[in-house]
């Protein structure tokens, strides 16, 4: 990460909610902005708020503009925009393709729907009006977990102290955790005494699955092995229970149980029918 990339972040550490204007004056320093924002967002360190700049017609468009109405698959109003676009020679942005009946935000989810359904190729860049930049959860964890300082570099105090400031409220912010009685008798069930959250269970799950390259599709034997203990096994499959309920989540059984040892798909939630729940998928 270069200094003005680090200097960029360190401006929307000092932001409310870490969210601001991208026309607002704390930018106005920053030269190629654009950019340093583009990077920035590839890498998933923070998002902007963003709108289909060009659109062309692409050859399953082109096909189905030559069926009979009668099987045409889209509104007519999709059909309308559709063959506007077909007329260009060239890339169009959304505001020449013109239909009186069609305001800009309608045109907008058209194009958006045209693009799912493979009719059109849609060129996604940043809102040109009224643009939001903020700070993702990848990147307050970059900056929290992950980043090391290193070099020389000329960085103003004021960027600093946003920095400081986040990195106490962080320490502030982490759970505390109670280990329980080192004389707790053998006969007795031991209990776990922890403060670990939903939202920190969510997190860590998504940190394994980016370290551990599983493609949000994470066996749960690895957030045991992170959680437990301090947290007892009961405790870990009611939060994830809770994580799935609330859609945040959604836990999947194993189909092929010969890429696993026993002991990992012991670490499963046993279900009254059916195979353990094994996988979590990150909504």
């Amino acid at each position: 990460m270069d200094t003005n990339e680090l200097k960029f972040l360190l401006k929307l550490l000092g932001c409310a909610n870490y969210k601001s204007s991208f026309s607002a004056s704390i930018f106005d320093s920053f030269k190629g902005k654009d950019k340093i924002c583009q990077n920035l967002g590839d890498r998933e360190l923070l998002d902007y708020s963003r709108e289909i700049a060009t659109v062309k017609i692409l050859p399953p468009g082109n096909a189905l503009l030559k069926l009979e109405p009668a099987q045409l698959p889209i509104t007519d109003k999709e059909l309308k925009v559709l063959e506007k676009i077909s007329k260009a020679a060239a890339k169009v942005s959304p505001s020449q393709i013109k239909i009186s009946s069609l305001k800009a935000p309608e045109k907008e989810e058209i194009l958006k729907t045209l693009s799912e359904r493979g009719l059109i190729d849609a060129e996604i860049k940043r809102q040109r009006v009224k643009a939001e930049v903020w700070l993702t959860e990848r990147g307050l964890e970059y900056l929290r977990e992950d980043y090391t300082p290193k070099g020389a570099a000329t960085i103003n105090l004021d960027l600093l102290n946003n920095y400081v400031r986040f990195l106490r409220k962080s320490l502030h912010d982490k759970p505390e955790q109670v280990s329980t009685s080192a004389h707790q008798s053998e006969e007795s069930s031991p209990e776990t005494i922890v403060n670990i959250s939903d939202e920190d269970i969510l997190q860590t799950i998504r940190r394994l699955d980016r370290e551990l390259g599983t493609d949000n599709y994470l066996p749960i034997f690895h957030v045991r092995e992170k959680l437990q203990p301090p947290m007892s096994r009961e405790e870990l499959d009611k939060a994830l229970y809770r994580l799935q309920a609330s859609d945040k989540i959604e836990l999947s059984t194993l189909q092929e149980a010969s890429a696993y040892t026993p002991e990992q798909i012991d670490a499963g939630i046993i279900q009254n029918i059916g195979g353990p729940l094994f996988f979590i998928s990150v909504n």
